[in-house]
């Protein structure tokens, strides 16, 4: 690889590449790199049909009478969860059932770099498991999943058919007769253990950090990004994205059509 006498002289060259030889440089900071970190938010899943939040067509942009009174923050927030539980469940249903939706060519990607020795570990903002149903095994879900669910009671845990296809306007238990809530992360919430330590923990310690498919708009992604130290970052994301920056290289593309460029068979 290259030597740079500063880390303002590396960024410039390789924010100067274009093309075949960018990608070039990106398949070569993988090959050198031994740790390899992934961050990943809902850019990642759109490619698969899921929509995300800010963006226009996204979650949070969809106009539904039923929620018009309702900031889309306060839909997927605890407040909502436990002061007006029959709206939070009406809503989670309708927007965020995600089981029979199939992983895309970024989760296969990720996966084959893990199976192959090239990836530590995923950390991940989304709640689909598109991750793990890819076959990625290293995956820190930090926002929770959608397919699993507890009650707020006894703690019993609930596979992912439960809420979804609970005809009743708030999902109870059987065993004591409590709510069975998301196990995701909402809003007003603070982010699991052991999965914000193990994402924290691969920040630390990777050479190289590929970021894909979020602005860094969520402060918790913001936090784990800045926490990262090593060689080479890498960000894949269709918009702008803080810390473009600090970047070695920007890709402005799809994800999916990155990544099986870089890894790809």
């Amino acid at each position: 690889m290259k030597e740079f006498k500063s880390q303002r002289e590396k960024i410039k060259y390789y924010h100067s590449l274009a093309g075949g030889r960018k990608m070039e440089a990106f398949q070569e900071m993988v090959c050198e790199s031994e740790t390899i970190a992934f961050l990943g938010g809902a850019g990642v899943s759109t490619e698969s049909g899921i929509p995300d939040f800010r963006s226009k067509g996204g979650l949070y942009r969809k106009k539904d009478r039923r929620f018009a009174g309702y900031r889309p923050e306060y839909l997927l927030s605890s407040d909502c969860l436990f002061k007006r539980p029959e709206v939070f469940f009406s809503y989670f249903r309708q927007n965020l059932d995600c089981r029979t939706v199939e992983p895309n060519d970024a989760h296969r990607v990720l996966s084959k770099m893990e199976a192959d020795g090239k990836l530590s570990g995923i950390v991940t903002q989304n709640i689909d498991g598109l991750h793990q149903k890819a076959g990625s095994r290293r995956v820190y879900e930090i926002h929770g999943s959608a397919l699993r669910s507890y009650c707020v009671s006894c703690r019993t845990q609930y596979g992912p058919d439960y809420i979804f296809e609970n005809p009743d306007p708030i999902p109870r238990c059987p065993a004591c007769g409590k709510m069975i809530r998301p196990d995701v992360t909402l809003y007003g919430e603070s982010l699991p253990h052991p999965a914000y330590d193990n994402a924290v923990n691969l920040m630390n310690t990777s050479n190289m950090l590929i970021i894909g498919g979020t602005s860094l708009a969520v402060g918790s992604a913001a936090q784990l990004a800045h926490l990262f130290h090593g060689k080479y970052l890498v960000i894949i994301n269709k918009g702008p994205t803080k810390m473009e920056g600090k970047a070695d290289l920007v890709f402005h593309e799809s994800i999916g059509e990155v990544l099986t460029g870089l890894y790809g068979e």
